[in-house]
């Protein structure tokens, strides 16, 4: 009818379902409301870690504490190797070449340096100085601690030693001056040629040999020279650098004073304008005993007439070589002398000359040496020839000639003296030669 909702019948297949399932009771009020209880949650299952992973953090695990273990050994080393050291006073300690790291520590050792070979190797590997460590001869203060003998070591402070070579010495008694010194070793393979060695103080470490000190005094021979010979004087008799040693020895025999060596190579300079004879005592000496140098004794006087290459009373011009190695400051004398008019010079009684332009004035000053020589009743240097009343100078002036035939002599006022380099092994070289500054006459 209208108004009513018209019911659908279930489908038969709906029916069926229905009939097939079980009926459940009813439950009472109070199970209706009881909840139901949760079921216990599964096991936790451990999962292996994978292998990779682990060993890489046992190796970040031994790595930090490696570090802090370096760390700390790093601090304790440290202050090892930077505390004071053992020895109770400065010592000098040769090291012998060829020697390693662990020979060396044992050296200090045995000399007293330090007192742990072990930590002294261990430190010098460990700052990869293993290797570096010079032989030599070296000195170590009191108390000096491993690292700062490791750095002296290292860097090679080794003592220097200092051989003295006077100007004026004959290339033979160089060698010989080097063989006197033990601290040198080895031999000279020859003896160098007269004029190629630079007389000078010379620095060198324990070891270093006699012929090394021989080629640096060459080299800086050459060195010189080559210096000198470019700003020398334009218009010079003298036409090559060997030319200009040759003097320069002759003037380096001459006197032993420095301020007067510019004014006697002018006096050499202006006789060999002039085609004079040079007549130099040590030219006769080094005629008659060559590389020896001396004579030790007076030059007589049969043996001013002695013909050799040298003997600047017979030879013209200049010997065939030079008779000593003369120093910077003659080589410089020579290359610059001074401008003046002087022909001669005689000894002064004082180890320097008396100069003089004319011949007159050359023999009053003659006259004066010799009144001073007899006063001090002082007998005739060595390598020097004495004047006596016959002689008229110890330069001749061209065309004069002197009584009886005799021959006028020359003086060399240093050698043979207290003042002579020969005799003084002291010498000093170190303070500076200076050429004084000349003015034209």
């Amino acid at each position: 009818m209208f108004g009513r909702k018209k019911q659908t019948p279930p489908p038969a297949d709906a029916a069926s379902h229905d009939a097939q399932q079980p009926r459940v009771a009813p439950r009472s009020p109070s199970e209706a409301i009881k909840p139901m209880a949760a079921p216990p949650p599964p096991p936790r299952t451990r999962r292996r870690r994978g292998g990779m992973l682990s060993v890489f953090s046992g190796l970040l695990t031994l790595f930090i504490a490696v570090a802090i273990a370096a760390i700390v050994g790093f601090g304790t080393l440290e202050r090892e190797v930077t505390a004071k050291g053992p020895l109770q006073s400065d010592k000098v300690v040769v090291i012998p070449k060829n020697t390693g790291t662990n020979e060396i520590a044992d050296i200090l050792k045995q000399e007293g340096v330090i007192n742990q070979p072990l930590l002294f190797e261990i430190y010098a590997l460990f700052n990869r100085q293993r290797g570096q460590l010079k032989a030599g001869e070296f000195l170590f203060k009191a108390g000096i601690s491993i690292e700062d003998t490791i750095d002296t070591l290292v860097q090679g402070k080794a003592i220097l030693h200092s051989v003295t070579i006077p100007e004026g010495l004959t290339s033979q008694q160089i060698v010989t001056r080097l063989y006197d010194n033990d601290i040198l070793s080895g031999d000279v393979l020859e003896t160098p040629r007269e004029g190629t060695l630079l007389p000078d103080t010379y620095k060198f470490e324990r070891g270093t040999t006699r012929q090394q000190i021989i080629n640096s005094m060459q080299a800086a021979h050459r060195q010189a020279l080559t210096q000198i010979w470019q700003r020398r004087s334009s218009d010079l008799p003298v036409k090559t650098p060997q030319e200009l040693v040759i003097l320069a020895s002759i003037v380096e025999k001459e006197t032993g004073r420095a301020d007067e060596r510019p004014r006697v190579a002018g006096v050499f300079i202006n006789r060999l304008m002039k085609r004079m004879k040079l007549q130099s005592d040590p030219t006769i000496v080094y005629g008659l005993v060559g590389g020896k140098g001396t004579l030790g004794r007076g030059i007589m006087k049969s043996e001013i007439d002695t013909a050799t290459p040298y003997n600047t009373y017979v030879v013209e011009g200049l010997p065939p070589g030079p008779i000593a190695n003369p120093g910077r400051a003659a080589l410089e004398a020579v290359a610059n002398p001074s401008r003046t008019k002087d022909l001669y010079f005689v000894a002064d009684g004082s180890g320097g000359h008396a100069f003089a332009e004319s011949y007159d004035q050359h023999q009053r000053n003659v006259t004066r040496w010799r009144q001073l020589e007899k006063a001090r009743a002082v007998e005739p240097d060595v390598d020097r020839v004495d004047p006596d009343a016959d002689m008229r100078g110890s330069i001749t002036p061209p065309g004069a000639g002197a009584p009886d035939g005799k021959r006028s002599k020359a003086f060399d006022a240093s050698e043979g003296t207290d003042k002579d380099p020969l005799k003084n092994k002291t010498f000093d070289l170190n303070s500076a030669k200076t050429v004084p500054t000349l003015t034209q006459p």
